[in-house]
């Protein structure tokens, strides 16, 4: 791994931890196992233009943020379900897939994860699975447009298309 990808890898890892912090209270949405807190996905989204690894780590502290700030076995849990999603997110954006077409790939993925990971936490309650996965689907799309802005206004976006 490039230093500059560490060193971005780095700066979106902090992100991931301080928007939990920073904006756990005022912009998240609590609906049982199910939370949402705006703009929480982006630093992954974009790590994933670095590396598969580095959007790992990403996810690996987005999973600490959550957990520093809320404590809750269940949204841990969910946020630790982004080291996947990160990693694999990396890894087609690697292979030339379109970085738009990506984030709808991973979209899925992402939302069925975090509905069964809290199976094993709170039970298996349907229609706590429909509420977790249909609002991470939406939260998805709403910090997946977020990150598209950010990526293309930062150049981060022309910078991974000339790189491949």
């Amino acid at each position: 791994m490039k230093t500059r990808e560490l060193t971005i890898g780095a700066v979106f890892a902090a992100l991931s931890i301080l928007i939990p912090l920073a904006f756990g209270g005022f912009l998240t949405l609590h609906l049982g196992p199910f939370t949402a807190t705006i703009m929480s996905h982006v630093p992954l989204f974009l790590s994933m233009l670095i590396s598969p690894q580095v959007a790992a780590m990403v996810g690996a502290s987005s999973a600490l943020g959550f957990f520093i700030k809320l404590g809750r076995p269940e949204v841990t849990a969910r946020a630790l379900m982004h080291i996947i999603v990160g990693y694999f997110g990396g890894w087609l954006v690697k292979r030339g897939v379109k970085y738009e077409i990506v984030l709808l790939i991973v979209l899925p993925i992402h939302a069925l994860l975090e509905a069964f990971i809290v199976i094993p936490i709170v039970g298996l309650d349907y229609r706590m699975f429909y509420i977790v996965a249909v609002g991470t689907a939406i939260h998805h799309l709403i910090d997946s447009a977020i990150s598209v802005f950010f990526a293309r206004t930062t150049g981060l976006y022309t910078l991974k298309k000339s790189a491949n």
